[in-house]
């Protein structure tokens, strides 16, 4: 219920005491606006982390070949290792409980690319159709590589979203073009786009098998890539993809002849393992923002709690005459406390927005900002209410109790 000669009072007080209101209202926007600005920056900071392991299927993990580092078994350091189509054909074998979706590239490099007279610097590479999942790619038109493109050696290419926009202008579809790959004629037959962007839709892809017969003349391949089955648990889904890590290091080495030391040889990345340290990084931050963010809050409630001090002080007298006029305790502790507690609703109406545009304006300039929705702005509301209604309520009580005697007699 509305009380006017409740808030004629409090705007009474806040006239008469313009500077004591003005240092409580900071105390508390600075503690809010502090607190809004440190969540926001660390969720921000969790997000754009997690945008970045979006671009490629979430349980992708990737293998690629180096050289060792370490003799073993009479043979020297300093061996490529080469993968070939029967690692991949053994390794789908044998881990095929183990994976959803197997792919390899191999990059070609050296061929000439040319649609109508107009030569195309795009990377080109050997696939298979898998890789489309893997690297969470989507059609805008036609089709990927199938696996018919593969046993037939089709001479067949996937292009890029940005290679169709380059090179395509406004042609609405470029399905059966032929793009001439060092004098051999390629039709096209699909267009996809990735969520990485322009970098990544700026390669062409080809059946592998074309690949290696017709460009390389071998049965090479420059990595291996797998996405394991999705799990629930995140934390089930990092362990299993770091157990799969471990298989894999082990059979490869084996199968190459690399020490199981040597670090260099074989090296495979996993996003989750990757994504895991990250979040826990972010956590730990996320963690210390709270910490500095309480901490300017208890300062602003000291703030308050001061000058909480020095109004019991002032209205000793009149505390004591309300009592003699029987009040009760109840009644001055509401008295002592709304006045205080509304003048921090004011200082947060008044720290909310702008803490809103000046976040606005800051993020607008970031890809992968956060949405400033009602939840970052109402958590520090009320921790900071319950930090400054614990304040002031003991402050109150302890006035409330005194001896009105004593407190008519106060100078």
């Amino acid at each position: 219920m509305f009380d006017l000669e409740r808030w004629q009072e409090i705007f009474e007080a806040i006239s008469k005491n313009k500077l004591r209101t003005f240092l409580t209202g900071i105390s508390v926007a600075s503690g809010i606006f502090i607190l809004v600005i440190l969540l926001g920056f660390g969720q921000g900071m969790r997000n754009g982390i997690a945008h970045e392991f979006e671009e490629d299927a979430a349980t992708s993990v990737w293998v690629w070949p180096g050289e060792t580092t370490v003799a073993y078994k009479g043979l020297n350091p300093g061996r490529y290792v080469q993968l070939r189509n029967e690692d991949f054909d053994q390794v789908s074998q044998l881990f095929s409980e183990d994976i959803e979706y197997m792919a390899a590239f191999l990059f070609i490099r050296g061929v000439n690319a040319v649609y109508k007279n107009e030569v195309l610097a795009y990377e080109l590479a050997g696939t298979y159709p898998s890789m489309q999942f893997i690297e969470n790619e989507s059609m805008v038109q036609g089709r990927f590589i199938h696996s018919k493109d593969i046993d037939q050696k089709a001479k067949v290419v996937v292009i890029g979203q940005n290679i169709k926009a380059e090179v395509f202008d406004d042609k609405a579809k470029v399905i059966g073009e032929m793009i001439q790959l060092s004098g051999i004629p390629f039709k096209i037959v699909g267009v996809y786009s990735d969520p990485s962007g322009e970098q990544e839709e700026n390669r062409m892809f080809i059946p592998m098998s074309t690949a290696q017969v017709v460009f390389e003349g071998t049965d090479h391949l420059q990595n291996l890539s797998f996405t394991l089955p999705v799990l629930d648990n995140f934390d089930a889904a990092v362990a299993q993809s770091l157990t799969f890590k471990e298989k894999m290091t082990r059979h490869l080495k084996a199968k190459h002849t690399v020490a199981p030391s040597d670090t260099r040889a074989i090296q495979i990345w996993n996003p989750l393992e990757e994504a895991k340290r990250f979040f826990t990084l972010t956590d730990n931050i996320a963690f210390f923002f709270w910490f500095v963010g309480i901490c300017t809050i208890i300062a602003g409630v000291v703030g308050v709690s001061n000058i909480m001090l020095i109004v019991v002080k002032e209205r000793t007298k009149e505390i004591g005459i309300r009592k003699v006029l029987g009040a009760s305790v109840a009644s001055i502790i509401g008295l002592l406390s709304t006045n205080f507690l509304k003048l921090i609703f004011i200082s947060i109406l008044l720290a909310s927005p702008i803490a809103y545009f000046g976040m606005s304006e800051w993020l607008s300039s970031y890809a992968n900002r956060i949405d400033l929705g009602l939840l970052i702005f109402l958590v520090p509301a009320i921790v900071i209410i319950a930090l400054a209604l614990l304040t002031i309520i003991a402050q109150s009580i302890k006035a409330a109790s005194e001896n009105p005697v004593k407190s008519l007699r106060y100078e």
